[in-house]
């Protein structure tokens, strides 16, 4: 089926005018049936994305389609007036832009059935220059009000809206343009859809004695709270605070996504509304034509096999937890409160940190979305030999905590951090959530306190290096990927970490000997060069694979051995202009070894979709097998 299964031309494009407070019957009616038209596409074009397996994130812009069709009426009614940017700093709430963007005649409506799919361009967060009718790029949580605020210091004469979360506000970011928005009298409008609710749990529960409004009302902004879903009050909240000067906050209350049997007032709203509940839904409604469509999506399916790997797949992310979990194991409970404390960034399902929450509670501390203050807590707690400060997030946000590593290390602090989501593998969120700057890292100086990044291959090298450095002093940043990796064979088709494999930090492994080159890989990249490695062995090709799990450390060893050889292809799903490969060539030279070398990497924007990301960098096998012929000729 081409056409959309759900009439978007039915939305009623009326005008609003904001010196009128109140709403007439038929503006009102007309008001309901677009939100119940949008909410109901949403529902159905995000579970496209749970069918094809790419997740999706229903709730946040399923709960706020009540304020975007006023704002669309108002805009409309005043162009004039308003910055007519949907501005949205809750970065997953991306259906709001996309159905918006068809609305306003930038892509066609059929196209929100590939949402997240790979190579469509409609990934999970917005993209300025990427999609159709997109004007800004969100980035990640948290983000766009200090922007916006840059925004209203360009248009002095208009009103500039911001659309805002309970979850956005937490970050730290959004406390200093609260600061800069009342200084400067800022004509932006904060719509904040408070709804208790984020990945992990409910922030009045983990973050207690906190309050939205009253941290904004603390700041100076006027703050304006009530029910979401009353729509009159909505409504009048909304033109009371256009026409007050300065910033404003419209605090709207409302459970997470409302009115969804299955789903109301869950923590499941916040990612993607599961196929099963979407069909009830929509059928309920009467759309019959978008559930039988979305009966016949399936997932893409990745049928490469990768020779030199078992057919075991296992989530690194998960087994950190596990690992963790084991060594904790072996303490007393008063061992475990004395000497460790895991503090969590809203993200413990993601990161494998639930894993120790369920085992040990009286280790963990369920924080909000405060990646800075969180690290800095775990170091703080890890200030004193023998304290063990453990930290997770996404290695996106990695980049967010350099001042924090900084004065973490300046104080000798110990940090086992975990950085789940690492590299670009499974992630349809795209660009802005590629975590591949991961050696920002390892920002101090040579003599500083010790840190050391490690990228293990497989689950049995995961757990084994998390036992071999939990105690160790430092910083230590172990990262994994959000995708699950194959167990890595030796030549006899044993698990090469298994048995009495130990793991020693700064020691690179040979994985396949070569006597015509050598490529260098780590993490979720290392499976699919021994692949490579594999098939042009196959071919003739005498190629070797070394295994750095120890990104940042110089095995003088195994460097001068494969310094030797003709060729050195450094292979990694990082940024090509921060990644290993960056700072490989160099340790070559600096040695006098000059063997033919080239290095590929993440490079692009994104493709969206899953496993997809990796070929679209040209760092699949194939891509390998060419960089290494166009090597050797």
């Amino acid at each position: 089926m081409s056409k959309f299964p759900i009439d978007l031309g039915a939305y009623q494009r009326i005008t609003l005018d904001a010196s009128v407070p109140t709403l007439t019957a038929e503006q009102r009616d007309s008001l309901k049936a677009n939100i119940q038209l949008l909410r109901d596409a949403i529902v159905f074009f995000t579970a496209t994305g749970a069918a094809r397996g790419v997740g999706g994130h229903t709730g946040g812009p399923y709960d706020t389609v009540p304020e975007v069709v006023i704002l669309d009426a108002l805009f409309r009614g005043s162009a004039e007036k308003y910055v007519p940017i949907f501005f949205d700093e809750a970065g997953h709430r991306v259906a709001t832009q996309y159905i918006m963007s068809v609305l306003n005649g930038d892509m066609p409506a059929e196209k929100l059935t590939e949402y997240r799919a790979a190579h469509s361009h409609l990934p999970g967060h917005p993209e300025l220059g990427f999609t159709p009718g997109v004007k800004f790029s969100s980035g990640r949580l948290g983000h766009m009000w200090p922007y916006v605020n840059g925004v209203a210091l360009a248009h002095t004469s208009k009103t500039v809206f911001c659309l805002g979360s309970d979850g956005s506000q937490q970050e730290g970011d959004d406390a200093e343009a609260a600061r800069l928005a009342v200084a400067q009298n800022l004509n932006v409008k904060l719509i904040i859809d408070d709804n208790d609710v984020t990945i992990a749990g409910h922030p009045s529960v983990y973050l207690k004695g906190t309050s939205t409004a009253k941290t904004l009302a603390g700041h100076g902004l006027t703050v304006l709270e009530g029910d979401g879903e009353d729509l009159d009050d909505l409504y009048k909240r909304i033109v009371t605070a256009i026409n007050t000067d300065g910033p404003v906050a419209v605090i709207n209350h409302r459970p997470m996504c409302p009115g969804i049997v299955g789903l109301e007032g869950s923590t499941h709203g916040h990612d993607v509304v599961s196929v099963k509940v979407a069909l009830e839904y929509l059928e309920t409604r009467g759309h019959q034509a978008a559930a039988d469509f979305l009966k016949e999506v399936k997932a893409p399916k990745n049928d490469a096999t990768f020779l030199g790997s078992s057919d075991k797949w296992d989530a690194n992310r998960n087994v950190f937890g596990d690992a963790v979990v084991g060594v904790l194991s072996k303490l007393s409970e008063a061992e475990r409160k004395e000497k460790v404390r895991v503090v969590d960034s809203d993200l413990e399902g993601s990161c494998g940190l639930h894993k120790i929450h369920t085992a040990y509670p009286e280790t963990f501390i369920s924080s909000g979305i405060m990646e800075r203050g969180n690290f800095s807590a775990a170091a703080g707690f890890g200030m004193e030999a023998g304290k063990q400060g453990i930290f997770g997030t996404f290695a996106a946000f990695l980049e967010m905590l350099m001042s924090e590593i900084t004065m973490a290390r300046l104080n000798n602090s110990n940090v086992l951090s975990h950085f789940s989501h690492s590299g670009i593998d499974d992630m349809a969120d795209n660009t802005c959530h590629f975590g591949i700057n991961n050696f920002f890292a390892d920002n101090g100086l040579d003599d500083a306190y010790a840190t050391n990044l490690y990228f293990p291959a497989d689950p049995l090298q995961m757990k084994a290096v998390v036992e071999k450095i939990f105690f160790d002093p430092g910083l230590r940043f172990v990262f994994s990927t959000r995708s699950k990796v194959p167990t890595i064979l030796d030549t006899n088709g044993n698990d090469f970490f298994g048995g009495d494999y130990k793991f020693v930090p700064g020691k690179d492994e040979v994985i396949r000997e070569g006597t015509d080159g050598y490529i260098v890989a780590f993490g979720e990249s290392l499976y699919r060069a021994l692949d490579a490695v594999e098939r042009l062995k196959k071919e003739g090709i005498n190629i070797g694979l070394i295994n750095k799990p120890t990104l940042n450390v110089i095995d003088e060893e195994t460097l001068a051995k494969i310094g030797k050889a003709p060729l050195v292809l450094v292979v990694e799903s990082f940024n090509r202009k921060t990644g290993l490969g960056s700072r490989f060539g160099s340790w070559l030279l600096e040695r006098g070894l000059t063997p033919k070398f080239a290095h590929i990497a993440t490079h692009k924007e994104g493709c969206g979709g899953l496993w997809e990301q990796f070929p679209h960098q040209g760092i699949d096998p194939a891509g390998i097998i060419a960089k290494v012929k166009e090597l050797r000729a």
